[in-house]
């Protein structure tokens, strides 16, 4: 597989008004940009401003470092209030995965990392049971085993110190609760704000917190879905990246509504992830625009 073209990505979000485009195009220009991807979007309903640019690395004379010091004027033109970041498709980002029993996702992911179909780097695994370990070793990463002691709260919050430890000593650009079966606590998703990506077996707003199959089937729906979201102090409701869903009926067993919300849950947690991994998600408040 050829390597792809490495390429400069700009996100860049401030209150709306007439010349962003305008500004950011000719400050490419003016330094020989060369612009391969550019998509924009205005909400009206918050007056926001938001756009995503690749440019051509070789095309600019200076490095990622000086773009970005470049750029900071750029967005000061426009208000204290504007969020911004640009990135380095040259650099591989890293993933650390947490896991607990159910290992659906957990294969689906290392597949795609193994086939190159997902381009990061999984530094480690870290599981709160040891029933994912043989997998994620035998792809040859590191797997640690963290127990939380069920009704010790010293204990569990001993055990998130330690999670902490390890996944920041990874320094990943996402953190990826595959099906983690574990609460954050609140210092851990500010910590994490903006990395750490959840993939919730429910079409949220729908049948929050534990067992939503279970709640699904006693409501009797017909749809049943998954969705992929940052992690925030509020349970499952922070800013929603993907959504989908696979149709059930009358005829179908809590069992049956697991097994087919697995292969929701893969292919939601894949694409949300990806596109978090390629800059592609820009939040604002809860909610997400994804380009």
């Amino acid at each position: 597989m050829p390597k792809p073209e490495r390429r400069y990505v700009i996100t860049f979000g401030c209150p709306d008004r007439t010349g962003i485009v305008a500004r950011i195009a000719s400050f490419l220009a003016d330094n020989g940009g060369w612009i391969v991807e550019a998509a924009y979007h205005t909400d009206p309903a918050t007056g926001w401003f938001f756009t995503r640019q690749e440019v051509r690395a070789d095309s600019l004379p200076f490095g990622v470092s000086e773009l970005r010091a470049r750029f900071t004027e750029i967005a000061a033109e426009f208000g204290g209030h504007s969020s911004w970041r640009v990135t380095d498709t040259g650099e591989r980002k890293r993933v650390v995965i947490l896991v607990s029993k159910e290992g659906h996702c957990l294969y689906d992911l290392l597949g795609r990392v193994a086939a190159g179909e997902l381009d990061a780097d999984v530094s480690a695994v870290i599981g709160n049971h040891a029933d994912l370990a043989g997998i994620t070793r035998a792809h040859g990463i590191p797997f640690h085993h963290v127990p939380f002691p069920a009704d010790d709260p010293g204990g569990k919050q001993a055990a998130f110190a330690e999670v902490r430890q390890l996944v920041d000593t990874n320094e990943p650009h996402a953190v990826v609760l595959a099906r983690f079966m574990q609460i954050l606590p609140p210092e851990v998703c500010a910590d994490w704000a903006g990395k750490a990506v959840n993939i919730h077996h429910s079409f949220l707003p729908s049948f929050v917190g534990a067992r939503p199959y279970h709640q699904a089937h006693r409501r009797g729906v017909k749809l049943v879905g998954a969705t992929c979201h940052y992690v925030t102090a509020d349970l499952d409701a922070g800013p929603i990246i993907e959504q989908d869903v696979i149709r059930v009926d009358h005829g179908d067993s809590v069992a049956d509504m697991v097994r087919k919300g697995r292969d929701v849950e893969k292919a939601v947690l894949a694409r949300g992830l990806r596109w978090h991994l390629e800059d592609r998600v820009l939040v604002h408040g809860n909610q997400t625009v994804i380009f």
